[in-house]
């Protein structure tokens, strides 16, 4: 009897070991009945039964963590038809959104006509101050010399 029990008890003492961290790290999602860290003091406390309730009603199998598409969840599915608010709620989001878009098309283009009379009005001011200043380009887009002969092509000098 005595060699049995110093079979016994490192085995239940590594089954036990092996329990608690199966139960503190398998998915939150597998486990059944009760939360996690009351199955691991229900497992220290009761070494054998604690052991068998964990294997036998705490941990739930691989089915229970599996991620469901929406499209393969009945449940969301049958949800889709009943939600009158929800479509109530999309329908007056799309009416506001169309308002929104037809403000845009009533603004934009007087916004745009303004922008490029701005952009003329600008341009006739900068070719003003240049007239001004003297430095009218010439066709090349360069400052022209009119003939007073500082040019680089002078031939005179």
């Amino acid at each position: 009897m005595a060699r049995l029990l110093f079979i016994l008890i490192p085995v239940i003492v590594a089954i036990t070991i092996y329990s608690v961290v199966d139960c503190a790290i398998i998915d939150n999602r597998r486990v059944r009945g009760l939360s996690k860290p009351v199955w691991i003091v229900v497992i220290l406390v009761l070494p054998v039964i604690g052991l068998a309730l964990w294997y036998f009603i705490g941990r739930g199998g691989p089915d229970l963590a599996r991620d469901v598409a929406p499209d393969d969840d009945p449940s969301f599915i049958g949800g889709l038809h009943t939600d009158s608010v929800q479509d109530d709620r999309i329908r007056q989001l799309e009416e506001e959104l169309a308002a929104l878009d037809a403000e845009e098309e009533i603004i934009r283009p007087r916004d745009e006509k303004k922008k490029r009379q701005d952009a003329a009005e600008a341009d006739k001011r900068k070719r003003a101050e240049e007239a001004a200043d003297g430095d009218l380009p010439d066709d090349d887009g360069h400052p022209s010399d009119h003939g007073h002969g500082t040019g680089s092509n002078n031939t005179d000098a």
